[in-house]
């Protein structure tokens, strides 16, 4: 293939100032190891789990209360040991020689201006939780959820929890009760910290009735601290000691930190759970603080000038990634409420006010912007501005050119892919690399991730599944619940026993970059010529008068049967046999004559989960025949009314085809 069109080159002084390139310099003086270029680096770190890991974390410090054994253990996957014997705490690295005075979260919401917490702040807020959570027994491997919304209250409730030992999981406050308790019954939470409401998009949600539910529900019967944001008045008075337990004990300035095992479990993040329930995903203390410290330091280059901005809910596993920015000497910027409200403006104009050097956010805000015609650097400063992120789902060449047209010409632009499953990106943002129009600029160091075809041979060039054949610290130690471990093995294991498959088409481009193309279970097979969904919303969403898209294969493997296009059209737009034309030929030209829809047809709103994922294969099976119930969970959604509108319309539009499946 050819290469694609560079649009950014780093200059001499980035390239030099960029943390990733006095670790090479450290690399070289410490260990005599020469590597020419980022994909020589790349290389020996998945060739050399021992030596790259263990640089890792000399590099960058690790405070081991205990010293590891040795660095792998056991390379076998599933159940890599990673640094045997070893103990930690991930929140004594996240607080360790901290200014109290310096600046540690900026913070903004739909109910609060623009404020910020320094360093002590957070070691006091963070202390004050732990003196909570002890009253109430809290102690090493106890599990605390949390139904909080995107605020700094939260971030040291999350960082008291870890101190203690203790296992942290979150949902946002927008998610239904019957989806909170799907996720936190499954893990039998001691403490359930919640809110009593939250503002999104001009509204308010009181969410008191759904925290009295899930509270119920739960059959560990949680105790229940409640942070007043909505109504006001903070957390909710001190809870009363249990029966054996003294006093409440006095707040100390000075944290301490319980030393636990290098896989002892950090956190439990949530899939999706369109079907059944939600994967309980355990990932651990070690194995994340040195993920989070080489993609802080490494990929993200955040530095002690930085105010890292990444828009996402607690419910994401981006607010786990952005609160790991913490171990870097950058501050962090948190935003709780409706990007798009009043108007698309306001993040940008966040990015002014609060400063922002990186700017993170979904493929799909940067395409609505672009849409809306949307001028971020008009009329406010973004001269601090040195990066934007994206995320969430692939970003297309036209949206890259967006970017250096609308935000700034001389902006690092990195789309990054990855997943809940290893709280990170497998590929994305190198600072040293220039960036090429609609690519990830390349593999992340220490994931041996290749594209293999349907004969499990790797491929460049060509479109393969996304593997991974060595393990990495921060994949999953375990699922919650899982003893025997069959459903992490089918998760992942199952088709190549011994290699992480991970569920995405992978292109890997000559020039060490990548394209993804889409999740490969939805992947549509014409004639022998499979394409990844991505590639039919790309042809689509670079037209202005679509605005979202969901396509869906009815047909068999062998390729039989229709593909069917709905699209949501911008406001004052109809589905005109000429924009069937125009769609129809677009993707005819990108992708190839096999895979033009055989009907496009417009809808009001495609469903999507609460992370903002489209429900292509959910609705497939709906579509043919499966009940609703048996597919999907309606608390997993973004909206449930939407997929029922979807369905009614898709339905109509299907009659000669699709049984009812409701």
């Amino acid at each position: 293939m050819e290469s694609r069109e560079v649009l950014w080159t780093p200059s001499a002084d980035r390239v030099a100032q960029a943390r990733l390139t006095d670790y090479v310099q450290w690399l070289d003086r410490r260990h005599g190891l020469q590597v020419k270029g980022y994909e020589d680096l790349w290389h020996w770190s998945t060739q050399d789990l021992d030596g790259f890991w263990g640089s890792i974390s000399e590099y960058f410090g690790v405070r081991f209360h205990r010293k590891p054994e040795r660095i792998l253990g056991s390379e076998r996957m599933p159940g890599a040991q990673w640094f045997p014997g070893a103990e930690l705490n991930y929140a004594d690295h996240i607080f360790a020689g901290r200014d109290p005075g310096r600046v540690a979260i900026r913070h903004a919401s739909e109910l609060r201006s623009l404020d910020h917490w320094t360093w002590g702040r957070l070691a006091l807020e963070t202390a004050q939780m732990v003196a909570r959570l002890r009253v109430l027994g809290v102690g090493q491997g106890d599990r605390v959820c949390a139904y909080l919304p995107n605020l700094p209250e939260t971030v040291a409730a999350f960082l008291a929890t870890a101190s203690l030992g203790a296992i942290w999981s979150s949902a946002a406050p927008e998610f239904g009760a019957r989806a909170v308790i799907d996720r936190f019954a499954q893990v039998a939470p001691k403490v359930l910290l919640a809110v009593d409401g939250y503002r999104y998009g001009g509204r308010d949600f009181d969410r008191r009735g759904a925290v009295a539910e899930i509270a119920a529900a739960i059959p560990s019967a949680p105790a229940v601290l409640t942070f007043g944001y909505l109504y006001g008045g903070g957390w909710s008075a001190e809870p009363e000691p249990e029966p054996e337990t003294a006093a409440p004990p006095r707040v100390e300035h000075e944290l301490s930190f319980t030393p636990v095992a290098f896989d002892h479990p950090l956190w439990i993040l949530y899939s999706s759970g369109t079907t059944g329930l939600p994967k309980a995903i355990v990932q651990s203390q070690g194995g994340i603080l040195l993920e989070q410290l080489k993609f802080g330091g490494l990929h993200l280059d955040a530095s002690a000038t930085d105010n890292v901005f990444w828009f996402t809910t607690t419910g994401w596993m981006m607010w786990n990634l952005l609160v790991g920015v913490l171990l870097t000497d950058a501050a962090i910027v948190l935003f709780d409420g409706n990007p798009g409200y009043p108007d698309l403006h306001r993040l940008w104009e966040l990015a002014a006010a609060a400063q922002i050097t990186t700017f993170g956010t979904s493929a799909a805000y940067l395409s609505s912007c672009a849409k809306a015609r949307i001028e971020p650097a008009r009329g406010r400063d973004l001269s601090r501005l040195r990066a934007v992120g994206s995320t969430g789902s692939p970003l297309s060449p036209d949206g890259f050119r967006w970017v250096y047209e609308h935000v700034g010409s001389d902006i690092w632009l990195f789309s990054t892919s990855g997943g809940t499953d290893v709280c990170t990106a497998f590929v994305g943002g190198v600072p040293t690399l220039p960036v090429r129009a609609g690519e990830l600029q390349a593999r992340a160091l220490g994931a041996a991730l290749a594209a293999w075809d349907e004969s499990g041979q790797p491929v460049v060039g060509e479109v393969g599944e996304l593997v991974l054949t060595r393990p990495m610290p921060s994949m999953p130690v375990a699922f919650w619940g899982d003893d025997d471990g069959v459903r992490l093995r089918e998760s992942y294991f199952s088709t190549y026993p011994g290699v992480w498959r991970h569920g995405d088409w992978i292109e890997l481009t000559p020039s060490g970059g990548a394209i993804i193309h889409g999740r490969s279970d939805s992947t549509i097979n014409r004639g022998g010529v499979r394409i990844g969904t991505a590639e039919i919303y790309a042809a689509v969403l670079a037209c202005d008068a679509v605005i979202d898209a969901l396509v869906i294969d009815l047909g068999t493997a062998a390729g039989d049967g229709s593909i069917e296009l709905f699209v949501v059209l911008a406001d004052g737009t109809e589905l005109t046999d000429e924009l069937v034309r125009t769609l129809t030929a677009r993707i005819r030209e990108t992708t190839s004559p096999r895979h033009v829809p055989d009907r496009i047809t417009a809808v009001d709103a495609v469903p999507r989960t609460l992370s903002g994922k489209l429900l292509e294969v959910p609705v497939k099976r709906i579509l043919t025949g499966t009940p609703v119930d048996r597919v999907l969970s309606r608390e997993s959604l973004a909206d449930p009314a939407v997929l029922d509108g979807f369905l009614a319309a898709a339905r109509t539009a299907l009659a000669d085809l699709a049984p009812d499946g409701s």
